[in-house]
């Protein structure tokens, strides 16, 4: 008994597709949707990244511009020094514990009610460029409104540890001591620290207050300037723990933590991730839109004769020279009807048609095979030669 001979040529189904056409046709319906969520996944991560850890906000830790203050942040981190920074009051209450130091940059964002949060604290203060703030926490220390232009070099002229260990600085602005305790370093050149000075030392409380009016000698491009890096990483490295405060616009006051709104507690990146799922669900809508509801039937209007409709459907195939779907049509046709008059099943495997029809017709198998799951035509005179082909293979078999 002869077998089946399978070509290496593209099996065709019935529909006239095969599985690289069907494969290309199902690309090209979701390649845009593929291609938008694929964006909104990239957008995604990159919004789930880390935020870079340098900012430029003046005298932050984290801001290696010239105003920022990263080199002496980095070097107390060396040195073993706990750098917390902060932008809430809250935060402070929380970490400045006993045999600690709070850093305060700048009064004009605080309220009084953050400043008594401040004092209430048990840690150590070091303020800077914090005048009004100083005349609430300190009696005997008060600003005299002198300030230069530009920060100058200016020479300690006081008892001070820290100050005699730092000899000058470059700074500008004044302090002057207002009560017994204080100690006022660093005047302006030509006066003497009962006039001014631009640093400050008082005891409150049993804690150590330590003022500077300017900023510049905690800046990184005034640092290795004079005595400031002595002078500022001994007053900031006093304890293990510094909580780093700068206060920011958003900054509720004392207690914030425990008033906090429950979307307070969300991560930034999730209002983000919201709005990009719903852009997702806005564009699947709209992409399945057309298929809501269940499909009805309706009476049609005209009845229209099979040999009608099977001539409209072949114009229609030559009209889009879809010869794939016509030789399908009719070679599943062939198929169909030569099985049945051999008494195949219609779920008999393609062999067992080709096997049983070219015995059948006293065909060789392989051009039983080539004529019925063959490779597609490509024009109008290859449609017509298989249709030819297929009638005559037909008769064949009925014949029998």
């Amino acid at each position: 008994m002869s077998t089946p001979v399978v070509t290496a040529h593209e099996v065709v189904v019935g529909d006239g597709t095969s599985a690289r056409s069907r494969s290309a046709r199902r690309w090209r319906r979701a390649r845009w949707p593929l291609g938008l969520l694929a964006l909104v996944v990239v957008a995604g991560i990159l919004s789930a990244l880390p935020e870079p850890r340098t900012s430029t906000l003046t005298l932050a830790p984290d801001n290696p511009g010239d105003l920022g203050a990263r080199a002496a942040a980095q070097i107390l981190g060396r040195e073993g020094v706990d750098v917390r920074y902060v932008r809430h009051i809250a935060d402070v209450e929380s970490l400045a514990v006993p045999g600690s130091t709070v850093l305060v940059v700048g009064d004009y964002l605080l309220t009084d009610e953050q400043v008594e949060a401040l004092g209430a604290t048990e840690a150590d203060l070091v303020l800077v460029d914090a005048g009004w703030a100083l005349g609430v926490l300190t009696p005997t220390l008060a600003s005299n409104g002198g300030y230069a232009s530009a920060p100058e070099v200016r020479s300690a002229q006081c008892e001070d540890p820290d100050a005699v260990a730092a000899g000058s600085i470059t700074a500008s602005g004044g302090l002057i001591a207002t009560g017994p305790g204080a100690v006022v370093c660093f005047p302006a050149p030509g006066t003497t620290p009962d006039q001014g000075g631009a640093y400050a030392v008082a005891e409150s409380d049993g804690r150590r207050i330590v003022a500077v009016t300017d900023m510049a000698p905690f800046t990184n491009q005034h640092l290795a300037e004079q005595g400031n890096a002595a002078l500022v990483l001994r007053a900031l490295g006093r304890h293990e723990r510094l909580v780093w405060y700068i206060p920011s616009l958003d900054d509720a006051g004392a207690g914030r933590e425990s008033e906090a709104a429950p979307g307070e507690l969300l991560p930034p990146v999730v209002p983000i991730l919201a709005l990009q799922l719903l852009l997702v669900v806005v564009v699947a809508a709209l992409w399945r839109g057309r298929r809501l509801g269940r499909l009805v039937t309706e009476r049609l209007p005209v009845v229209v004769r099979a040999g009608e409709t099977t001539r409209g459907r072949g114009r229609l195939y030559r009209r889009g020279r879809s010869y794939g779907h016509a030789a399908a049509a009719l070679r599943a046709g062939t198929a169909a009807r030569s099985a049945g008059r051999l008494g195949l099943p219609r779920s008999a495997a393609a062999p067992l048609v080709v096997d049983a029809i070219a015995r059948a017709a006293g065909r060789r198998p392989a051009d039983v095979e080539a004529l019925l799951y063959g490779p597609p035509p490509t024009d109008d005179r290859g449609l017509a030669r298989l249709a030819r082909d297929l009638d005559h293979l037909e008769s064949e078999v009925h014949r029998t």
